[in-house]
């Protein structure tokens, strides 16, 4: 294509595609609702119900969880295949539909699953290796993976679409809009799942027998599932074939393979800082979730906190993070740069943990429900301050290249961290007799996590990154197209 037929193409796209309005983005934040309320049903209710109500081995429960993170190089091939090859007519919204359909199938085969393991424990008065832990636990596993390829098939197109519906200016709007979306459904789940799980009674020995427990968890993880999908239809409903510019872009596009791993992995090592910042964002997300799988389960052991009452904690950490969003945004970042409020975020996580262990000393709920209000807002800090620090450390013609390799570490050290906390707790339960005194343990380790955080971000040089990655990212496609 000459560059006078590229001109012309892009002086059409404003006059024959309209731009995407505030209730367009409100209603694709319906997605991130959506995938928010999920989250809570994975990492609140079943994981609570694995280790507290059922004794299922916090190594197990953790591992399986995991593995749904584990599988997020998947998301590459997933949003190559969104670029090149249509799904019921369209390049996004059908593999979105899709990926949710999923997920809402895989949970709920997930869950049932769990009940099997519940049983044999229960018959057997405690859990045991066998032939038929072993089957079930590998089916479990295969469940999640399932569902982390559905969620990355659903989450890597709609991001994918995100970018195919937005011009320059508005894009900041529209994923600002939609990332708030994703903490709002995660408040909402929370609130939710304590209104309907409050009333479990509790029998002898502070245990809920299976008769009890598995009606009402069964009806939320079919209703909840079916309101996600629908929730999506409304969210994407003509959004592509009305906004997308991707058909009009596409045309620059020469290569259908897009950013493989590979060369991800080789752009991101091959400059010093890149490598550097890199890890700084791993260990900062292990920072911030290798206590997912276990708080629920913290608040009921340590605190004798209901199903609902600690899947409530959800809403107190997002209310937190929407709080520290908000304040960093408009109010930290431009007023101390966003090194120094990255720095502030982390020193902040790591109070946070020695107030969540000082909670369990009292063991009064009311004071572990602040200390997760005060844990969202640091972690919301945190959160706007990497992410904006990234953006300085990501080259313009490589964007994608390092954004996509962002998400994938994110999700790769979210499934790390998750396993960690439960292999952790297995240890200090271990070494310890007391369970304040285990749980303390990861969080301890969290706490440490993000203060070598900080040490890692102090040898970052953004204006080494500019001055070198340019070259570095220039090597590295000479070298492939050789």
């Amino acid at each position: 294509m000459t560059t006078d037929s590229n001109s012309s193409l892009s002086e059409k796209i404003p006059h024959t595609i309209p731009k995407v309005n505030i209730l367009t983005m409100l209603r694709l934040g319906l997605f991130n609702l959506g995938i928010g309320l999920i989250s809570v049903l994975t990492l609140a209710v079943l994981n609570r119900v694995m280790i507290s109500e059922l004794a299922i081995p916090a190594t197990i429960a953790s591992s399986v969880l995991a593995l749904g993170q584990l599988v997020a190089p998947t998301r590459v091939w997933l949003g190559q295949l969104s670029d090149s090859k249509k799904l019921f007519g369209l390049h996004r919204t059908g593999y979105v539909l899709l990926g949710v359909t999923t997920v809402g199938i895989s949970i709920f085969l997930a869950v049932q699953l769990v009940w099997l393991l519940g049983g044999d424990i229960v018959n057997n008065n405690g859990w045991q290796w066998n032939n038929f832990t072993i089957m079930v636990s590998i089916a479990l596993a295969l469940i999640f993976m399932v569902q982390g390829i559905a969620t990355g098939a659903s989450s890597t197109p709609f991001t994918a679409l995100l970018v195919d519906i937005s011009d320059e200016d508005n894009r900041s709007k529209i994923v600002g809009t939609i990332w708030s979306m994703l903490m709002v459904g995660i408040v909402i789940g929370g609130i939710t799942g304590n209104i309907l799980l409050k009333n479990l009674a509790v029998g002898e020995d502070n245990v809920i027998s299976l008769d009890v427990l598995i009606p009402p968890i069964n009806a939320i993880f079919i209703s909840v599932p079916i309101i996600v999908i629908l929730l999506t239809i409304i969210a994407t409903w003509g959004v592509e074939k009305k906004f997308s510019r991707y058909r009009l872009r596409s045309s620059f596009v020469d290569r259908e393979d897009g950013i493989s791993l590979k060369r991800a992995l080789k752009i991101l090592t091959s400059s010093r800082q890149t490598g550097i910042f890199f890890t700084f964002l791993v260990m900062v997300t292990m920072s911030l979730f290798m206590q997912e799988a276990i708080l629920e389960p913290y608040g009921g052991e340590v605190f004798k906190m209901s199903i609902g009452e600690t899947t409530m904690l959800n809403s107190f950490w997002g209310i937190g993070i929407l709080i520290g969003y908000g304040i960093t945004g408009f109010f930290v970042v431009p007023r101390l740069g966003k090194t120094k409020t990255t720095k502030i975020g982390c020193t902040l996580v790591a109070l946070s943990f020695t107030l969540i262990i000082f909670a369990g000393l009292t063991a009064m709920p009311q004071i572990l429900q602040g200390a997760m209000v005060l844990f969202g807002i640091a972690a919301g800090i945190t959160t706007i301050g990497s992410i904006s620090l990234m953006l300085d450390l990501t080259a313009a013609e490589t964007a994608g290249t390092f954004v996509g390799a962002w998400g994938l570490a994110q999700a790769m050290s979210r499934g790390i961290a998750i396993a960690l906390g439960g292999w952790i707790l297995d240890i200090g339960r271990f070494l310890f007799n007391n369970a304040w005194m285990a749980y303390s343990f990861v969080f301890v380790c969290e706490a440490f996590v993000a203060i070598a955080a900080i040490v890692l971000l102090n040898r970052v040089n953004v204006q080494e990154f500019q001055n070198t990655t340019r070259q570095a990212t220039a090597m590295v496609m000479e070298a492939d197209l050789d």
